[in-house]
């Protein structure tokens, strides 16, 4: 997509991961830190817990460097799908410990948010759920993310389409004026940004869990 960054840049930046260079780390983290903590917020919807991911999600890319294949997609992909594994990750951690602990009285610490096991945040309050409650809240918030980093991620034709389209309510004629083009060319863009993002319900690889980070990632 338009906002991946080129496979030269891309394979590049892995080798540098790999020789250990502390400034290619500091470069990964300002191109793509936004993306992670916005992902991991879409699932998650707490601050702190994001946060944690974020910091996960790099370490991971820190210590693994070799677990980026450039051959299954671009660096800003891959980035996104561990952002996206982990937050599921924290939020089934924080979803279970609050339909064990429903009172929110236990005390042992590493919850999703980082504040022990009293539920703040990602956790609150949640006991009572059942099982298909907390898969269908999963589902829902991978699909929300997903669909996020979809629509940041289109080319910026696709993208302004759609805004115009369902944030400012033109109508596809509209729409056409406002970028100028011909109204085929508007239905055009409409139809694939809406390709796109049906994308977003179609269910993620599994990956094997790599050592550390709460066996998620």
């Amino acid at each position: 997509m338009a906002n991946d960054a080129p496979p030269r840049w891309d394979r590049r930046m892995q080798q540098r991961l790999a020789r250990g260079e502390a400034a290619a780390l500091g470069e990964l983290y300002d191109r793509f830190a936004s993306l992670v903590h916005n992902l991991a917020h879409r699932v998650l919807e707490d601050d702190d817990a994001a946060d944690r991911v974020t910091r996960e999600v790099f370490g991971y890319a820190w210590e693994n460097p070799d677990a980026y294949d450039p051959k299954q997609g671009s660096l800003r992909s891959w980035i996104a799908t561990l952002a996206h594994r982990q937050a599921v990750h924290r939020l089934r951690e924080a979803e279970a410990r609050a339909a064990a602990d429903p009172a929110g009285e236990g005390t042992a610490g590493d919850g999703a948010t980082g504040n022990g096991a009293t539920g703040d945040g990602a956790a609150g309050a949640r006991g009572g759920r059942t099982a298909e409650d907390i898969e269908e809240r999963i589902r829902e918030a991978s699909v929300a993310a997903r669909a996020d980093y979809i629509v940041t991620s289109m080319p910026a034709p696709l993208r302004a389409a759609l805004e115009l389209a369902y944030f400012d309510r033109r109508d596809y004629r509209q729409t056409a004026a406002e970028l100028g083009v011909t109204e085929d060319e508007a239905r055009r863009r409409l139809r694939l940004g809406l390709q796109l993002l049906s994308t977003a319900r179609a269910p993620l690889p599994e990956a094997g869990p790599p050592p550390g980070y709460g066996r998620a990632l």
